[in-house]
């Protein structure tokens, strides 16, 4: 399962098709008992929890990400666990640093997109009609820029503080969510109970809000938890393009950017940036592929 990018859903038929696009409901109780004992679940949550830990907390261990501790690249070892970089930083401490950008962007980001897109979603597939037709063209155009391009006009728009940066992460995701979560309102509005409150003369706004969303809940807490990861793959290959971060910051995709000319003499100081980047995404999508499985 891959997050919702520019250009990853060719065609409507592809939303309404894919199983994963289709989950509605919530995670029952009886549900969250499952995933708690699912390994798989739990190492990915653990994993979270640790690079959350260290992005609040890094100042307490008494890491210097931006002194010299040590020797040029010198490799791993008990004093520098994952070695130090070209000027003689100690990479964990970098690494432990570099999950503050990552983990302040990146949620926020999902967050909003999460927001904004299931609202246009739920908006255009329960009243359908030129109000889902004019949105869903819309979201056909952006999906259909290529990602580098729309991310570095984004970036020429908005600038690279952290709310801008947000708000581009936020943006860029938005219409894949709107077309995931407009499918899913589509096969909910088919059913007795959305007729049954229309019948009954319920607004528009209280019909999607205490009918529709409760039921499409799932949805929105697979897609905002895929994008995290997505979000903070994007925040860290923004600092790589130096389009985010700039030194002498501690930032995961910045690190990779900087140390890339000595992958084959130092291949730590471009690793350890690189695994932290990959154990996130890959624990995001764990987290929603076990919660796609019990969900209702």
């Amino acid at each position: 399962m891959t997050a919702v990018v520019p250009g990853a859903l060719d065609t409507e038929a592809r939303t309404t098709l894919d199983p994963v696009r289709t989950v509605t409901g919530r995670v029952t109780r009886r549900g969250w008992r499952a995933l708690l004992r699912r390994p798989t679940f739990l190492v990915s949550v653990a994993i979270l929890l640790w690079w959350l830990a260290l992005a609040v907390g890094w100042h307490a261990f008494g890491l210097q990400p931006f002194a010299r501790t040590g020797g040029l690249l010198q490799p791993p070892s008990g004093a520098h666990w994952f070695g130090t970089d070209s000027l003689g930083r100690d990479v964990f401490a970098r690494v432990a640093a570099g999950a503050r950008p990552a983990l302040l962007i990146g949620p926020f980001g999902a967050a909003l997109a999460t927001v904004l897109g299931g609202t246009l979603g739920l908006l255009a597939g329960y009243h359908r009609g030129w109000v889902d037709t004019a949105l869903m063209r819309f979201f056909d155009v952006l999906l259909a820029l290529p990602s580098l391009i729309f991310l570095v006009v984004l970036v020429g728009a908005f600038g690279v503080s952290t709310p801008a940066l947000v708000l581009i992460v936020g943006v860029l995701f938005a219409p894949g969510i709107a077309r995931i979560v407009r499918a899913a309102v589509l096969v909910e509005m088919g059913k007795s109970y959305v007729q049954a409150a229309r019948l009954q003369g319920e607004s528009s706004f209280r019909a999607m809000l205490t009918e529709l969303l409760p039921n499409v809940v799932g949805v929105f807490v697979i897609q905002a938890v895929l994008s995290l990861g997505a979000a903070i793959f994007i925040t860290a290959s923004l600092s790589f393009l130096g389009l985010g971060s700039q030194p002498p910051a501690a930032d995961w995709g910045l690190d990779i950017n900087a140390n890339r000319a000595y992958l084959q003499a130092a291949w730590w100081t471009v690793v350890s940036p690189g695994v932290a980047v990959a154990s996130i995404v890959v624990a995001a999508n764990l987290i929603a592929d076990n919660l796609k499985e019990v969900t209702e």
